[in-house]
């Protein structure tokens, strides 16, 4: 060892000529040496200087080495010990080594080999303590590695979909922009053979006196109305903007809509249930088109409900955005529909124009919000929209309307 290099060493030997003589040699190369009279006493300079190395005389152990080299061990983990002894037979030594000895030394000393033995005991404590921290940071960095990988993998994942689904939107609108054109031009060649047809129609059924066919006349004229409605549905999927807009309070567009089907719901044997958790803040929107939002899946709602049944509806306030739930105990939609349920012209009704939900999900983006099927706990289908409240407007006041059962 170099003499600018200090480790501390205990030496634990009664021996007080030996220690005498070797101590101010290994003071010189290098060494801070504690000295003990007992096991004992070394024990507890061993607790309190943790040395890099320990001698101890075999006698002093009472031939309990190990039970001492574990109480040495436990003070100090990281102590090597070198056992001296006066025999120095192969077999000592291995049970020495055995037991958990990092070195024998043979009495009596000779100073320089003793000194040599010490500084490569030495070196060889401070490789293991640096293979223990390489081993120890290298699992720290195989665990940091792995935690990165699933990071990463997670982030490819949510990345993919995320790009998928843009792939898709843009798909979509690819498809809506297209057909906006194709049902601009189309709107008013189709219109005017239209209003033709239904002009003199009307004519003919004023001037007809035969109930039958004033009965055959009146349903060319409903049917030609229908085409008409399919033109405006076309043209407000594909073309529609976004309108000028206004702070509205969405409960009141809903309570709007719903006004229109009492006749129906009533009829219908239908069961209204309202469950509006606060009063929700303002949102930007035109009333006109949100009321078209809701008369849409109210529509469908019903639609489901035939033989009658139950239509939810829920407002409550989410993270800056008003959610809104229309829930109906219809027979729900199929798991291997859903992909395509807002896809323009998709239908399962035999008399549906499949542009509802499309137009639904289209206005509500338009005013930076969404529509999505949620997991109903029962039969049915529960729909939510999710629309950001007005800039400035932070929290809901809390609803004293109670839930509504007529």
């Amino acid at each position: 060892m170099s003499p600018d290099t200090i480790a501390a060493l205990v030496v634990i030997d009664d021996n007080g000529l030996i220690v005498e003589r070797i101590t101010p040699f290994l003071v010189r190369h290098g060494y801070r040496v504690h000295l003990a009279t007992s096991v004992r006493e070394g024990l507890d300079l061993i607790s309190e200087m943790q040395p890099e190395l320990v001698m101890l005389d075999f006698k002093l152990t009472g031939e309990n080495v190990p039970a001492v080299l574990q109480k040495i061990r436990t003070c100090s983990p990281t102590s090597y010990v070198a056992i001296s002894s006066t025999m120095g037979t192969a077999k000592r030594a291995a049970e020495l080594f055995k037991d958990g000895a990092a070195e024998c030394l043979l009495k009596p000393f000779k100073k320089c080999d003793l000194v040599n033995r010490l500084d490569t005991l030495l070196r060889c404590r401070e490789l293991e303590l640096n293979n223990k921290r390489l081993l120890l940071e290298q699992e720290q960095l195989l665990l940091h590695l792995e935690t990165c990988q699933q990071d990463f993998q997670q982030l490819l994942k949510e990345k993919t979909e995320s790009l998928q689904k843009a792939h898709f939107e843009i798909a979509q609108t690819e498809k809506l922009a297209a057909m906006g054109f194709l049902a601009a031009g189309m709107a008013h060649d189709i219109r005017n053979p239209l209003n033709s047809i239904s002009l003199f129609t009307q004519l003919m059924r004023q001037s007809v006196a035969d109930p039958d066919k004033k009965e055959y006349l009146g349903k060319i004229i409903q049917e030609v109305e229908k085409i008409d409605s399919i033109i405006r549905t076309l043209l407000d999927a594909s073309l529609r903007t976004r309108s000028a807009t206004t702070d509205v309070q969405i409960d009141q567009v809903i309570e709007t809509a719903l006004g229109v089907f009492a006749p129906q719901i009533e009829a219908g044997n239908i069961r209204l249930e309202r469950n509006y958790q606060v009063v929700p803040p303002p949102i930007k929107a035109d009333p006109v088109e949100l009321e078209q939002i809701f008369t849409n899946l109210f529509l469908n709602a019903l639609d489901e409900m035939p033989d009658g049944g139950r239509l939810g509806i829920g407002i409550s306030f989410e993270r800056g955005m008003v959610v809104v739930k229309v829930e109906d105990s219809g027979k729900g939609i199929p798991d291997q529909v859903l992909p395509n349920i807002f896809e323009p012209f998709f239908t399962t009704k035999p008399r549906g124009t499949g542009m509802g939900l499309p137009v639904v999900k289209r206005i509500a983006r338009i005013y930076g919000g969404g529509v999505s099927v949620e997991k109903s706990n029962s039969a049915g289908t529960v729909l939510r929209l999710e629309f950001p409240v007005c800039s400035g407007v932070d929290q809901p006041c809390l609803s004293l309307k109670a839930p509504v059962h007529p």
